[in-house]
């Protein structure tokens, strides 16, 4: 009877040290200092752009008649605009703009790139020679070349911005998961699925996508930061979002006077940090899931 008490418990133990593949990657990343630096600062970003009349008095297009063009003070923290507008406001709500056309525009990016590249890896033959084909020609072309083009003939806006951002940019993460889906498919949990007799769609969405989820999440978070700048260079170029809605690119192009530059520094200033630290903490969460999730990292 002991033995079978301790027998018990041990295999509870055992039990107790399985950890799941998601759990490992979340251990690894939480060791990574400066990734969970960036993820904190990221999210302190994301809610006070998504909340922001809880984080400012002024509404977006708010217009002070006493303060023009005025410096940072007490009253507006972050100084005014040639029209009377807070900076930190218009910085909150451009911040609201800027992160929404990034994750919109990777969300369709890894919809087709999934899609596309499922479909290539998973068949092969012909199927994959002719997506990789139209992947390569979509490759070929200078991305910003073709967005500005795109996005001249279509007209400047923010629905626009986001589809030419992401009908552009899905070739890469399309050859990740062909690339990755040509290796699964010769796995031995592959053959068993042929065993059972499940459709081709089954497999896809069932066995061989969920593993190349860690991939994605990794390529995503890069390319966000990749679409934030796309989108601002856009702004920048009178070709993104429109004003008076406020981008971070929109504001640094509103302040683009040598006169401004010299001598009114809070308008350049701080939409040009908002792009930079959110780009670079991005990049920086990036690497450290890319680290967290390679399988030959030691623990």
């Amino acid at each position: 009877m002991e033995k079978v008490v301790e027998k018990n418990i041990n295999i509870e133990k055992e039990e107790e040290k399985i950890i799941s593949p998601w759990k490992i990657i979340f251990k690894r990343l939480r060791r990574n200092k400066l990734a969970m630096v960036s993820l904190v600062i990221l999210c302190i970003f994301i809610i006070m752009s998504a909340f922001a009349p809880l984080f400012t008095p002024y509404e977006r297009d708010g217009i002070d008649f006493e303060a023009y063009e005025e410096s940072p003070s007490r009253t507006h923290i972050l100084g005014t605009d040639d029209l009377g507008r807070d900076i930190y406001t218009r910085l909150l709500y451009g911040g609201r703009v800027s992160l929404s056309v990034g994750i919109v525009a990777v969300i369709i990016e890894v919809t087709l790139g999934v899609i596309l590249g499922g479909i290539a890896g998973f068949y092969g033959g012909i199927i994959d020679s002719i997506i990789m084909r139209i992947t390569d020609i979509f490759m070929s072309f200078p991305f910003l070349i073709i967005a500005i083009t795109v996005v001249s003939v279509l007209g400047p806006s923010m629905y626009n911005v986001m589809l030419v951002i992401g009908f552009l940019g899905w070739t890469g993460i399309a050859r990740i998961v062909r690339g990755q889906i040509l290796s699964l498919r010769e796995q031995e949990f592959m053959e068993a699925t042929e065993a059972l007799g499940l459709s081709d769609f089954r497999k896809i969405t069932r066995h061989l996508l969920p593993n190349t989820l860690a991939s994605i999440i990794v390529w995503s978070t890069i390319s966000i930061a990749s679409a934030i700048l796309t989108e601002s260079s856009l702004s920048y170029l009178g070709l993104g979002v429109s004003p008076p809605t406020p981008t971070w690119g929109n504001m640094l192009q509103a302040a683009q006077k040598q006169y401004v530059i010299e001598n009114q520094w809070w308008l350049w200033i701080p939409p040009g940090l908002a792009i930079f630290i959110t780009v670079m903490s991005l990049n920086i969460l990036g690497d450290g899931l890319r680290d967290a999730v390679d399988p030959k990292l030691k623990k």
